[in-house]
C-alpha cells in the first residue's frame, strides 16, 4: 500500500510540473472570476472542457480532488424548495424518513423490496417520471448507474478549493446504503453530483468539469464502522493490478435553505464511465455496463437487457458483446474440449484479469458482490482488445469477517454453485483454477503485507479521526465512537487471519 501511494505521488508530481497553465473559464452566470484558479496556477482545470480553453491542464486532476493524505472539504448548496423536492421524492420511494418501511409501486406502504424485486417507480428528473417497471439496485440505481432510474436530480452550487460551481446536479444514490439510512432516520444519505447535468438549460456550463471531472460520487460509510473500506479495497485491486475508481475522504457541508451543515465524513468514489475508462484504458470508445439482477450471475439461460444497463453508446441498441460471452461461457465445449472452450471463452472476456479479482476480492472477504449478490461490478468492452474487462464497484462490505444473510466465496471457491458460473465453472477448469491460486500468491507476496497494511489502516484512520468526531448525532453511522476507536484493530485482525487462511488454502493443495 506504502509503495503504491509513494509511485502514485511520484506520477501525480511528473504530470503537475509538465502540464501548462490556461486561461480562466466562465461560470454559470458569464463571470470569469469565480472560476479563476490561479492560485494553484491551473486555469481552466478547475471546471471546463471547452476546446476553446483547452490545455494540458484539463486532464482530470487526482491530485487536487482524489489527495491521498488530506481530507478535502466540500460545501454544497441547495435551495430549499429543491431540498424539499429531493425529500418528497425520498418518502414516495421509501416512506416517511424514520419510519424504516417503503411505498410499493401500487403507493401502498410496504417493506423494502429485496434486490431484484419490483419497487417504486423513480424519478429522472425534477417533475418527470421514468417507467415504473425498475427494481431498486437495478439498472443504475446504485452508484454511477443510469439517470433514467434515479432518484430526483435538483440543482445545486458547489464551492470547492476556493471556487465555485453553478448549475451542479445533485441527487441521493445507492441501494441498501440509501434505503437503511433513510428508514433509521439519518440524512447522511449517498449521493452524486454532475457538474453539466443541466448544460441544456445553461449552455454555459457545458462540458462543466471540477478539475477534469465531470462526476463524482459521494458514499457515506454506511456500514463501515472504520469509514476506510470503501477507499482501502479500491487502493488493493488497483495495486494488484485489478482496474479501480480512485478515492478520498471529504468532509461535506450543505446548505439547504437553513444555513450550512455538516453532514460527515464520506468517500468520493470516481464514476467509472467518467473518467476511469479514460485514464485505465488505452481506448474509452467500449460499452460500459452496470450489470444488476438476474442475469448479472450469468446463470444459464438469465440473459436480459434490463440486467446490463448501458452506461454509453446507449443509442446502439446493441449487447452482442454480452451475448458472446453468455455462449462461450455456456458452450458445451465446457466439458466436451476444455481447451477449446478457454481458447474461446478468451477471445471475449478477460479471464486474466477476472481471475485476479477474484483472487483480490477472495482474500480480503467480500459479503455484497459477485458470488454472493448480483451487483456491484462493472464491464468494459475494451475496444483496444475486444475483451469484456471486470471492474469492482461498491466495497463497504468488503474486509469483514461478518456481514450478510449469505456467506462470501471460499478461498477454495466450493461454496458456488452453477448459478454463479463465472466462479464455478472457472473453478472447475483445472487450468484457470491454477491461475487463480497464483494471484492469490501474488497478491499476499506483493501486496496483502500484514505490516503494510496495518501501517496504511492506522494512517488513515489518524487522517479521518477528526472529521468523524465532529459529526453530530444526527449524522454519525458509527454504532458508537468505541467502535470507531476500535475499528483498526478489526481490519488488522481480519487481514491477519484472512492472510493465514489464504497461505493455509495455497500449502493445502
Amino acid at each position: 500500500m506504502k509503495k503504491f501511494r509513494i509511485l502514485n505521488s511520484l506520477l501525480i508530481t511528473i504530470f503537475l510540473l509538465s502540464a501548462c497553465s490556461s486561461p480562466a473559464g466562465v461560470n454559470a452566470s458569464g463571470s470569469s472570476s469565480i472560476y479563476t484558479d490561479d492560485e494553484n496556477g491551473l486555469g481552466s482545470a478547475a471546471h471546463s472542457n471547452d476546446p476553446a480553453l483547452a490545455s494540458s491542464t484539463d486532464e482530470p486532476n487526482y491530485e487536487i480532488v482524489f489527495p491521498q493524505d488530506s481530507v478535502n472539504e466540500i460545501t454544497i448548496t441547495i435551495a430549499e424548495e429543491n431540498w424539499d423536492l429531493m425529500l418528497e421524492d425520498m418518502t414516495k420511494l421509501y416512506g416517511e424518513q424514520g419510519s424504516g418501511r417503503m411505498n410499493n409501486p401500487d403507493g401502498r406502504p410496504g417493506v423494502p423490496p429485496a434486490d431484484g424485486e419490483k419497487g417504486a417507480p423513480n424519478e429522472a428528473g425534477a417533475g418527470e417520471r421514468p417507467p415504473a417497471n425498475r427494481m431498486p439496485g437495478q439498472d443504475g440505481f446504485g452508484m454511477g448507474g443510469s439517470d433514467t432510474n434515479n432518484p430526483v436530480w435538483v440543482e445545486a452550487e458547489v464551492s470547492f478549493n476556493g471556487n465555485s460551481w453553478e448549475h451542479v446536479g445533485i441527487r441521493f444514490k445507492g441501494n441498501s446504503s440509501l434505503r437503511s439510512t433513510w428508514s433509521m432516520g439519518s440524512l447522511k444519505l449517498p449521493f452524486k453530483l454532475d457538474f453539466d447535468q443541466y448544460e441544456d438549460q445553461y449552455p454555459e456550463t457545458e462540458d462543466q468539469r471540477l478539475y477534469g471531472f465531470k462526476q463524482l460520487s459521494f458514499a457515506s460509510g454506511f456500514h463501515d464502522d472504520s469509514r476506510l473500506r470503501e477507499k482501502i479495497a479500491a487502493d488493493l485491486f488497483r495495486e494488484a493490478g485489478v482496474p479501480a475508481a480512485e478515492t478520498a475522504f471529504y468532509a461535506v457541508t450543505i446548505d439547504y435553505g437553513q444555513g450550512p451543515v455538516y453532514f460527515g465524513l464520506y468517500t468520493a468514489v470516481e464514476v467509472i464511465d467518467d473518467t476511469l475508462i479514460e485514464t485505465q484504458f488505452s481506448d474509452d470508445d467500449g460499452n460500459v455496463y452496470k450489470p444488476e439482477g438476474t442475469g448479472a450471475t450469468f446463470a444459464a439461460g438469465s440473459f436480459s437487457e434490463s440486467s446490463f444497463d448501458k452506461e454509453t453508446n446507449q443509442d446502439e441498441d446493441d449487447y452482442s458483446d454480452i451475448l458472446a460471452l453468455f455462449d462461450a461461457l455456456h458452450d458445451q465445449s465446457r466439458t466436451e474440449d476444455p481447451e477449446s472452450w478457454r481458447e474461446n471463452l478468451e477471445t471475449v472476456f478477460n479471464v486474466d484479469s477476472f481471475l485476479n479479482w477474484l483472487a483480490v476480492n477472495t482474500v480480503i472477504q467480500n459479503w455484497d458482490t459477485y458470488g454472493v449478490t448480483q451487483h456491484n461490478y462493472y464491464l468494459y468492452n475494451n475496444p483496444e482488445t475486444g475483451l469484456l474487462v471486470w471492474i469492482p464497484w461498491d466495497n463497504n462490505e468488503s474486509l469483514k469477517s461478518s456481514g450478510g444473510m449469505k456467506a462470501p466465496l471460499e478461498l477454495d471457491l466450493q461454496n458456488a454453485n452453477n448459478n454463479w458460473p463465472l466462479v464455478s465453472y472457472l473453478r472447475d477448469d483445472p487450468f484457470y483454477y491454477q491461475k487463480y491460486r497464483t494471484y492469490v500468491d501474488a497478491f499476499l507476496a506483493d501486496v496483502f503485507i500484514l505490516e503494510d497494511v496495518a501501517e496504511t489502516y492506522q494512517y488513515y484512520h489518524d487522517l479521518i479521526t477528526p472529521y468523524v468526531l465532529d459529526e453530530s448525532d444526527e449524522f454519525a453511522l458509527s454504532t458508537s465512537s468505541r467502535a470507531f476507536d476500535t475499528s483498526v484493530n478489526d481490519l488488522i485482525q481480519h487481514s491477519r487471519e484472512r492472510i493465514e487462511a489464504a497461505e493455509i488454502f495455497l500449502d493445502s493443495q
